[in-house]
């Protein structure tokens, strides 16, 4: 896409960091200065009409919401309307699939801070987006060109 990347995890606080690190899950204290921080990148990508690609754990509805508008999204749980100036159009992109084949996958990695054993307090705190939100599911099972290319034509339609 040329677009910019950006990997959320890369601006995980060190005491997220380490409690990760340590087996202890996240909660929303953890999590809601990280996403304010993330919603001011996409923000300033927007200022100077960058597009951009988020790579992020945003596992709630309000992680999403706190995303597309920032901290004034604690307050009332939904995005602002898309007519508001300060809401962000974010096509989000649910990676869906089972939590074995997700298990196998976090066993390769290496050097990274989360150990798999997170993984099911990451999907017991999942809300699965759904309608208003703008989002599309894709299936982790399909080949990584038909999950790039579901991606792309889901962007550019």
């Amino acid at each position: 896409l040329g677009w910019k990347f950006y990997d959320a995890d890369d601006y995980h606080s060190p005491e997220n960091k380490k409690k990760m690190a340590e087996g202890i899950p996240l909660n929303d204290e953890d999590r809601i200065p990280w996403l304010c921080a993330l919603h001011d990148i996409l923000r300033r990508e927007e200022a100077s009409a960058q597009d951009a690609v988020l790579a992020c754990s945003a596992l709630k509805k309000i992680y999403r919401c706190i995303l597309v508008s920032g901290a004034s999204a604690l307050e009332r749980n939904e995005p602002e309307e898309p007519r508001e100036n300060t809401a962000l159009k974010i096509l989000f992109v649910h990676l869906d699939g089972p939590v074995d084949v997700i298990a196998r996958r976090l066993e390769k990695r290496r050097g990274h801070f989360m150990p798999p054993e997170l993984l099911k307090s990451q999907f017991d705190t999942l809300e699965p987006p759904r309608a208003p939100e703008n989002f599309i599911t894709v299936s982790i099972e399909k080949s990584l060109p038909d999950i790039v290319l579901e991606i792309e034509r889901a962007i550019f339609s």
